[in-house]
């Protein structure tokens, strides 16, 4: 299953407790900070989401969320360091790579570490059971253009970018990534059951339900069964051991990990002033 990878070893966090949004996203952009300058060891961290949440992509405007809704039912909005468009997380796995800019598994440009890395997401798929799960390049991503008319889309599960999960025509896996200097970002999300257009109840523009359930699907829509979070966290782990060539070896934050995740959440991710920039 290896690539021509050289053996490496990562820390491995698991959080099997769901966290706050803006807790995740400040603990996500920590580690690729310290990873960065190598003052913490390249990292996978698994984890989950309580209370939902809809999150935002880094540049998209404030205006697509429907402030109104979210407040209603009790949804955090929050807005993502990565790019993209607008994501609901509830029964989900998610999952977040900080790795130092030379990681050969994150080699070359952006759509190439998303195929790095989708041969552990292919592998854990398959150990579920799921055998038609493919990552490959999407036309429509290949530096090409809207066709006239063409309306942008609020919803990151609407559009896959090359190398992300699909089943099919439909997205299953949805990934971002982030660089700074001297590291690398790349988290995503993996839509366990559930009802995949529920996105469109928190947006303005109220994509209708069937076009989003015709572009992606959760887990269990592909398999006809439930998987535990447990089940496909197993399975991830054996699949970036296996298929990168890694060991993975648990371990907790760090103190200071832990001190800037405290300020970014804080400063940042709870921040309406960061939220509504757009």
């Amino acid at each position: 299953m290896t690539k021509d990878y050289p053996p490496a070893t990562w820390r491995l966090i698991l959080e099997p407790h769901p966290k706050p949004g803006a807790l995740n996203m400040a603990t996500d952009e920590a580690l690729l900070r310290e990873v960065s300058t190598r003052r913490s060891p390249p990292t996978l961290r698994l984890y989950a989401w309580s209370p939902p949440a809809l999150t935002l992509g880094r540049g998209q405007p404030c205006a697509d969320a429907d402030v109104a809704r979210l407040a209603a039912d009790n949804v955090t909005l929050l807005r993502r360091a990565t790019g993209g468009t607008a994501v609901f997380h509830e029964d989900e796995l998610a999952y977040a790579v900080a790795v130092t800019h030379d990681e050969p598994r994150l080699a070359g440009g952006i759509a190439e570490s998303y195929r790095g890395l989708s041969a552990a997401l292919l592998y854990a798929l398959e150990k579920v059971g799921l055998h038609n799960a493919e990552a490959s390049a999407h036309a429509e991503h290949r530096g090409g253009t809207r066709s006239p008319g063409e309306i942008r889309s609020p919803v990151c599960f609407e559009l896959p970018s090359d190398y992300e999960i699909t089943v099919g025509p439909r997205k299953l896996f949805g990934s971002a990534q982030m660089r700074i200097k001297g590291g690398i970002l790349q988290h995503g999300t993996l839509p366990l059951s559930g009802d995949i257009a529920r996105v469109g109840d928190y947006l303005t523009a109220h994509p209708p339900a069937a076009r989003i359930r015709e572009h992606a699907l959760t887990l269990r829509d592909a398999l006809g069964r439930a998987v535990a979070w447990r089940e496909i966290v197993d399975t991830l782990v054996e699949g970036f051991t296996a298929a990168l060539n890694l060991t993975l070896i648990p371990a907790p934050l760090l103190p200071a990990e832990r001190r800037l995740i405290d300020q970014l959440a804080t400063e940042k991710y709870a921040n309406p002033v960061w939220t509504k920039k757009n």
